[in-house]
């Protein structure tokens, strides 16, 4: 079923104000859980609901939050979001860093004690769109990654998002896990009742699984197996995923002070607020280059890499960023995809609030 996003827009809002959130926290979450449907990043928008449902009810999630400034200088901040939901904390945290880099030209923010904050490239693009280069990073409450050479799952997806804005073109916008695949791909696929391809998933022995109801298994449920560094296996580069799945981790979770998941199992209670770490960094063109240089030049590289001898005839050249356009462009007007199982639990989420089901 197709769903008008402003539709979404309004579930959304109205199920986070019943929750106790402030009407600037719900639009602000609504905005971006939407924008990342738009994107087309299913895994990451309002198939998240149910989760944050289950979150909320657990007593993990404050909806009213005090974020508290730990530390700060001129270019850097550290903020404690207050076991809150992390969409509008991670809003603040860019926007904060992008103030400080038009005044330092560097402008770095970590945030701890969070919860999940959607899609990391929705917040480098408020860098972009400010007309500075954001880069955001995140821990994760997830352990799904099995490591190069690990039978079980050690870290999490640790998202990775770039944005660098030019003149002519679309700014650059990379947004991507450091597994093969996110984890909540592999919901909507069982969502969907879509086989996984292969190299997605493994099993306990390394195998891979590509059922999609034993691969959610593998990935949400069992303590073996789970989802594979990007590359998949170690001949064709999943030492390098991994490398940037620590790296990710460093970022957002050791710098901020964030909690490592396998460490969190051991030393606190389930009940506990998941103290996820996202790291926003924003660098201002301008204190490397002449106004509108950088921009140009990558103007130009983007329309190198468009023009650029086709494979195949049909298919264009891309940049990252292309495809979640043209996805944005197709669902504004067609609307967004909501699977049947999805609309069930979503109806439930609804339900359990008191509030009005919009999306049907």
């Amino acid at each position: 079923m197709r769903v008008p996003s402003k539709h979404i827009h309004e579930q959304l809002a109205t199920v986070f104000r019943a929750w106790g959130m402030s009407n600037a926290h719900a639009e602000t979450t609504a905005q971006m859980m939407v924008e990342t449907d738009l994107r087309g990043v299913d895994s990451h928008g309002i198939s998240m609901l149910p989760t944050y449902d289950q979150e909320f009810r657990a007593g993990r999630l404050n909806m009213k939050p005090v974020y508290t400034t730990v530390r700060e200088t001129v270019a850097t901040a550290l903020i404690d979001a207050d076991a809150s939901l992390g969409h509008p904390v991670s809003v603040y945290g860019m926007n904060l860093a992008v103030d400080k880099c038009l005044q330092a030209g560097v402008g770095i923010v970590t945030v701890f004690n969070s919860h999940h904050f959607g899609a990391a490239g929705c917040y480098s693009r408020i860098a972009a769109d400010r007309g500075v280069i954001g880069m955001v990073t995140a821990s994760t409450r997830g352990v799904t990654m099995v490591p190069t050479f690990a039978a079980e799952p050690v870290l999490g997806t640790n998202p990775l998002a770039f944005a660098a804005p030019a003149k002519r073109n679309e700014p650059f916008q990379l947004d991507m896990a450091t597994t093969t695949v996110a984890a909540g791909k592999v919901k909507v696929y069982k969502l969907n009742h879509k086989p996984l391809p292969p190299g997605w998933v493994v099993d306990e022995d390394g195998k891979t699984v590509t059922d999609e109801t034993q691969a959610f298994g593998y990935v949400f449920d069992k303590k073996d197996g789970g989802i594979t560094p990007l590359g998949g296996t170690r001949d064709a580069g999943s030492h390098k995923g991994y490398g940037l799945a620590m790296m990710v981790h460093i970022l957002g979770g050791a710098l901020s002070g964030a909690s490592f998941s396998p460490i969190r199992n051991r030393t606190q209670k389930p009940p506990d607020p998941h103290n996820i770490g996202h790291f926003f960094m924003a660098i201002d063109p301008k204190a490397f280059r002449e106004p509108g240089a950088f921009e140009n030049d990558l103007d130009q590289v983007i329309d190198i890499l468009h023009g650029a001898k086709r494979a195949d005839p049909n298919q264009p050249v891309l940049v990252a960023g292309d495809p979640e356009m043209l996805t944005k462009a197709e669902r504004l007007e067609q609307g967004v995809p909501v699977p049947d199982d999805l609309m069930a639990q979503l109806r439930a989420v609804a339900d359990r609030a008191q509030v009005p089901f919009v999306l049907a």
